[in-house]
């Protein structure tokens, strides 16, 4: 099977979506590069991740030709391709519609850093401006937007992480729910006080040599 180990994680991980409500149905999208081959393992469109198998899966390579599936890719394969062709360090791409990501997303806000955790993305995360999902538009937004970033608002949308793996991207997605979580129950008490751009270069800096194998961790 081509790219096995690449289309069992993105199997497991479109399921994990689901598990932490990251979104529903078969909402969102996830992709993973193989660089030495130049190819791009992506969720099929419109197929529950329940249901989908490593066999569904897409195989595309970088110029956005189906390589290998009986699925058609994700409509969203496009900001997945322009993001690896722009990004080189990184090999993983998860887009949710999180409840609360995208609360914060249809107020047309960034994410300030309300809380510390928001370094698994960097000092904030950047408000890319509305476009058709699918739409070279949406993806010259996002390009346009996230810079060296780790994750970008899609206005009126949803949520985009990268990272050099699929954990790790999965793992961006689900902490940075939780902070637009903290941020939109803040804002309903009072303005939140935000962290500030230096305290979160030293948090940034921390989470590179953080943990057991040098990731990010919570705590």
């Amino acid at each position: 099977m081509l790219m096995e180990k690449e289309k069992k994680q993105i199997v497991r991980f479109g399921r994990k979506l689901l598990e932490a409500r990251l979104t529903t149905g078969t909402g969102g999208n996830l992709s993973l590069i193989n660089r030495d081959k130049g190819l791009i393992a992506i969720s099929p469109s419109g197929l529950n991740y329940l249901e989908t198998a490593p066999d569904d899966v897409v195989i595309m390579d970088l110029a956005g030709n189906v390589v290998d599936s009986p699925r058609k890719p994700s409509s969203e394969a496009g900001f997945h391709l322009d993001l690896y062709k722009n990004r080189p360090d990184i090999s993983a791409v998860v887009h949710t519609h999180s409840v609360y990501a995208t609360t914060v997303a249809c107020l047309n806000l960034e994410l300030p850093a309300v809380h510390y955790l928001v370094g698994f993305a960097g000092r904030k995360v950047p408000l890319a401006p509305y476009a058709t999902f699918g739409s070279q538009e949406l993806a010259d937004n996002i390009i346009a937007t996230i810079g060296d970033y780790n994750a970008v608002l899609l206005a009126n949308h949803g949520l985009v992480t990268v990272g050099t793996t699929l954990q790790g991207a999965f793992d961006a997605a689900e902490e940075l729910e939780l902070i637009a979580q903290i941020y939109i129950q803040a804002k309903s008490v009072g303005e939140p006080v935000i962290v500030p751009d230096e305290e979160m270069d030293r948090v940034i800096d921390k989470f590179s040599t953080y943990g057991q194998a040098g990731g990010k961790s919570k705590e």
